[in-house]
This record gives structure tokens, C-alpha cells and sequence, in this order.
């Protein structure tokens, strides 16, 4: 087995075409028809190693099942929705979910968004990485035990927001573009426009700044990309 996944929708169909083609990957899935029981499923199964929400579904919708997983876990959460503003799904981003696919989708679209995650949650830790600690002013990263401490305190990051600041941190300095931050940590060629960085950058900046408005480490260089500071005072 590749992993356990929860798939919530209110549509039927949709559960069993992404149980049909995930199950066919060598994924156990678990369904659930609305937000609630997918709430339920999660307390049930703290085993799930990945999520799929749909935004609009009855009793609780997706940015509340969003919010209740991000208060335990730090899994890998893919969002479903007809919804296509921009709005929407910064919001879900915003609330802690780490990718977004509009409907109707292609399920081979799906699969392949869900394995990429898969893939990037389970080699966050790399052999050469082993031991390896990152230390920069209040901030260490410790990629042996997957740890981020910001001045004597652990925070929790999304696997999305361990992989940007990891990738930050270990080029100290350098100012990096958008899609060399997109491409190391998402491992797929950036699409000019995606504003998904910036909302990933705007949380992490809540995490691990004094005052996410008047950022100490890391720094937007305007026109050219973001840099996180190799020295702070």
C-alpha cells in the first residue's frame, strides 16, 4: 500500500471515480459524503497520510474540515471545488490546504497531484540531510527530525511550508525567483501568474516572524523574488 487517503465530497460520483483510480494506484481510500463525517474519518484514522476536501459540501464545508485537520496534523491537503476565483482559493491555501484543483477535473490529474504530494511528504528527510541542522538568528531547522524551532519554540508547518522554508534557508542570501522556489519545492514547471508562493510565503512569514508585516528574515525583493536573510542581528 502507497498510503492511506481521505477523499470528502457530497457527490457519489465523484467518490467512487477517485476510488476507482487511486485504489488502481495502490492507495487505501477513505470516504466520506459531507465535512462532518469527514471530520469523524480524520479523529477515526490518525493514520491518514493525505486528504482530499471538496469546498462546497453540507454541514461543514471544506475550509472547516481544512481548519480542524490543521489543529492536530501537518498531512498533505489537496482541495476539490467548482469554484475557480481566485479568492477561493487563496482562502484555502490561507487556512492551511496545499493544493487546489478545480472541477471538473481529470482523475489521472489527480492521481498525479496526489503521488507528487506523497512523494514530498515521505523525502522531506534525505540521506545526505541526516543530522543536518540550518541555524539563522531565532530560527533552526533540523531536517533530521523534520523540526522547525523559532525563538525555543517548535511550530508546525504544512509539508508545502517546510519544503519552501528548507529550500530558503539553504540558500541563505540568494534572492530566488518564484519559479526556482516553485520548481525545488513543487517539482513541476511554474505557470506565470500562480499567486500560490505568495500565499505560502504570507504564512509562513505569520510562523515564524516577530511581525509578519515588517519581516526580519525573510525579505520580498521586489520584481526579482524572495531572499531570507543569511545573518540577522
Amino acid at each position: 500500500m502507497k498510503g492511506k487517503i481521505l477523499v470528502c465530497d457530497d457527490e457519489k460520483e465523484i467518490l467512487e471515480i477517485l476510488e476507482l483510480y487511486l485504489e488502481k494506484e495502490g492507495y487505501e481510500i477513505i470516504k466520506a459524503k459531507d465535512g462532518l463525517d469527514g471530520i469523524e474519518k480524520i479523529k477515526e484514522n490518525t493514520d491518514i497520510d493525505l486528504a482530499i476536501l471538496d469546498i462546497m459540501m453540507p454541514r461543514a464545508d471544506g475550509y472547516k474540515v481544512v481548519k480542524e485537520i490543521r489543529k492536530l496534523y501537518t498531512m498533505p491537503i489537496i482541495m476539490l471545488s467548482a469554484k475557480n476565483q481566485d479568492a477561493d482559493k487563496i482562502l484555502g491555501l490561507d487556512l492551511g490546504a496545499d493544493d487546489y484543483i478545480s472541477k471538473p477535473f481529470n482523475p489521472l490529474e489527480v492521481v498525479a497531484r496526489v503521488n507528487a504530494q506523497i512523494r514530498r511528504s515521505n523525502s522531506l528527510i534525505s540521506d545526505e540531510e541526516k543530522e543536518q541542522v540550518i541555524s539563522i538568528g531565532d530560527i533552526k531547522l533540523d531536517s533530521y527530525n523534520v523540526q522547525v524551532v523559532v525563538r525555543d519554540e517548535e511550530i508546525e508547518l504544512t509539508s508545502i511550508e517546510y519544503g519552501i522554508l528548507k529550500y530558503l534557508m539553504q540558500n541563505s542570501g540568494r534572492i530566488l525567483t518564484k519559479n526556482q522556489i516553485f520548481e525545488a519545492v513543487w517539482n513541476e514547471q511554474f505557470l506565470s501568474g500562480d499567486n500560490t508562493i505568495m500565499v505560502h510565503i504570507s504564512r509562513l512569514r505569520e510562523k515564524i516572524e516577530e511581525d509578519s508585516r515588517n519581516p526580519v528574515y525573510l525579505k520580498t525583493v521586489r520584481g526579482l523574488g524572495y531572499k531570507f536573510e543569511k545573518k540577522v542581528k
